[in-house]
């Protein structure tokens, strides 16, 4: 099974023009939306600190989310900065994100489609300098080299990159639940499952090394962790949010998928999770 997990994290959106056209439209999205965990506040708080974010209405920030998905990141950053640029190559995603905008009345939000490779058209259109630009587990979808040379020129002295990566995939996690899970979703797929999705040591210091050669300094990483728990319908909804659509159960299908999953984990209300977030910056 190829996921938008494997190609991009779990957590939020695409990024590559060239990558699957349509994989994570329609319900893929809205599973998406609904069901992929958020960020705690004090990323955000680690964001704005980092790099002093500035919300004044006048003189703000600009913050550019790049792979935002349906707004998991984007949205929250938005309270800390003047506008926040969400940039998807997928239309569902960016119709999810702009809905959950308005029904949060986040007014300072403005969603674009486009993807890594039309970063540079911002040269020519952005009103001032990114104070930030966050990639939340979507850089590995990336040409993520050249991005970061790009970024360099658009970002004001004191702002930076933060590369984000929100925990691992469900199936790749070290608890018998998910090694449980792992199994069954080979079984049916036929194949195996990606274990890292940009999360992974050696990925964190290839992108730390490609940071520091565009120009980025002080470039490092820092980590929060926190305990959650799924429920069996959390664990699906999450599950088939990185499905791509062509391989998603079809309704009539997934009561069955449903109950080989139920039975192939071991018996419980909830599945535990130990959530690493991992922030990797560099500062302009």
């Amino acid at each position: 099974m190829t996921t938008r997990a494997q190609a991009q994290g779990s957590s939020t959106g695409s990024a590559t023009a060239d990558s699957d056209s349509g994989a994570f439209s329609g319900e893929v999205a809205e599973y998406y939306a609904e069901f992929r965990r958020g960020y705690p506040s004090a990323v955000l708080d680690a964001l704005q600190t980092a790099f002093t974010l500035d919300a004044d209405a006048a003189i703000g920030d600009l913050a550019l989310d790049l792979g935002c998905g349906t707004g998991q990141l984007a949205l929250p950053l938005a309270t800390r900065v003047r506008t926040v640029i969400g940039m998807d190559p997928e239309p569902d995603m960016l119709r999810q994100a702009r809905a959950e905008a308005a029904r949060r009345g986040v007014g300072n939000a403005l969603w674009v489609l486009g993807s890594d490779t039309d970063v540079p058209a911002l040269h020519g259109v952005l009103p001032a300098r990114l104070g930030l630009t966050v990639i939340g587990n979507a850089v590995h979808w990336m040409r993520y080299e050249e991005l970061f040379r790009t970024l360099r020129p658009l970002t004001r002295p004191g702002g930076g990159v933060a590369v984000i990566a929100n925990g691992t995939p469900i199936w790749a996690q070290e608890t018998d639940w998910s090694r449980a899970l792992r199994t069954a979703l080979e079984d049916h797929f036929g194949g195996s499952l990606a274990t890292s999705c940009g999360t992974a040591a050696d990925d964190r210091e290839r992108y730390a090394r490609a940071l520091t050669a565009a120009g980025f300094a002080d470039v490092h990483e820092t980590t929060l962790d926190y305990a959650a728990e799924l429920t069996f319908e959390q664990l699906l909804g999450s599950l088939y949010s990185a499905i791509p659509a062509p391989d998603l159960p079809a309704p009539p299908a997934r009561p069955a998928f449903a109950a080989r999953l139920r039975a192939a984990l071991p018996p419980g209300p909830a599945y535990p999770e130990q959530v690493r977030v991992s922030l990797l910056t560099g500062r302009a």
